[in-house]
């Protein structure tokens, strides 16, 4: 399953302008509130040079990119966790994504409708953080009416759910969302079960135009924030694609904002990129920082993790100045690893597996 993103935010805010592009999909974008109703679903070939470089060294019969799955979510408005709007419902779809996007408008266009009737970043991002949180209060409430009841009995597992409930709950109340809490790794198994909505990595994507100027509009703690231009962006993608990194260069960025978008999430969810390559496939693979061996040899098959013997591994740079892996061998820089080896982010792995 690829990982998954769910985009964002009030009512023509540019959400799903930004869910075209990303995904080239065609979904309606139309200018007046609720246009989404059920959630888009695209996935995304994250975009990585490496894999690239290595397809021109191994010459494979076929190259494959990791992904991330985006998910266009209505607009929410106040009163979204009470079931304004089209609410609850969508509410639900982002319990589902590992990590939240939240599209803050900060374009002038008199032509599109802004909900609140002018456009204000700082408020439009309360509103929406306030209603996960509201939503998340509720969830909470419900779980406390049970475990109050329950931790009567003495249970001691009830008892400590309780109290972390009660922790959780204390801490919502006062406007905050659950990922500024630190929990134990017990703990964290419990507050994994209650789906919270505020416990997931956000990223702000401030949607600007030409007068943007780079200034610090929002106030958003730990949390990344990237300004994108979604209508350059549009631009960008309306070109074919060997045309747009010289036309990206034009424009005097480094790279698309939606390029930016991808890694940044996976800089918020704590990932790594390792890879594959020989004649039949070159393959990049998605992991977690901190990934040992044979739980990246697992996310190729599931098998592999009990069967692992050992890795070959070796960095992207050695490997590329090697040219090929017969002259990395050569070079002895091609690395034999057992299990307790931490895969590193831009490592060319071979595994050997007892089968």
């Amino acid at each position: 399953m690829p990982l998954s993103i769910g985009i964002v935010g009030l009512p023509n805010v540019g959400k799903s302008t930004l869910f075209n592009i990303l995904t080239k999909k065609g979904v309606e974008a139309a200018n007046y509130p609720f246009c989404t109703i059920e959630p888009n679903v695209g996935v995304v070939k994250v975009p990585d040079y490496r894999i690239e470089k290595l397809a021109e060294i191994s010459k494979p019969a076929k190259v494959i990119y990791t992904t991330i799955e985006f998910v266009d979510i209505a607009g929410l408005v106040a009163g979204a966790s009470k079931g304004e709007g089209l609410g609850n419902k969508f509410l639900a779809h982002i319990r589902e994504c590992d990590a939240i996007c939240e599209v803050v408008r900060d374009f002038k266009d008199h032509n599109i409708i802004h909900v609140d009737g002018k456009v204000d970043p700082e408020s439009d991002k309360e509103t929406i953080n306030l209603e996960l949180i509201l939503a998340d209060l509720g969830t909470v409430e419900k779980r406390l009416e049970k475990s109050r009841r329950e931790a009567k009995s003495g249970n001691k597992e009830i008892i400590f759910q309780n109290t972390v409930s009660e922790k959780i709950f204390a801490h919502l109340e006062a406007g905050k969302p659950a990922r500024e809490m630190e929990f134990t790794e017990e703990e964290m198994v419990f507050v994994k079960s209650l789906c919270l909505l505020t416990i997931k990595p956000m990223i702000y994507l401030l949607n600007i135009d030409e007068a943007y100027g780079g200034e610090d509009i929002l106030h958003a703690g730990k949390e990344e924030v990237i300004a994108v231009n979604v209508k350059i962006e549009e631009e960008i993608a309306s070109l074919p694609e060997e045309e747009q990194a010289e036309y990206i260069k034009e424009l005097g960025l480094e790279q698309s904002g939606l390029d930016k978008l991808i890694r940044s999430a996976y800089n918020i969810l704590g990932l790594d990129t390792f890879f594959t390559t020989g004649a039949d496939e070159t393959r990049a693979w998605t992991i977690k920082k901190g990934t040992k061996a044979p739980y990246a040899a697992g996310t190729i098959h599931t098998d592999f993790i009990k069967g692992f013997v050992r890795a070959e591994t070796i960095s992207f740079e050695q490997f590329v100045a090697a040219g090929s892996e017969a002259r990395a061998r050569e070079l002895g820089t091609m690395r034999v690893e057992g299990k307790d080896y931490v895969v590193k982010d831009g490592d060319i792995c071979n595994f050997l597996i007892n089968k």
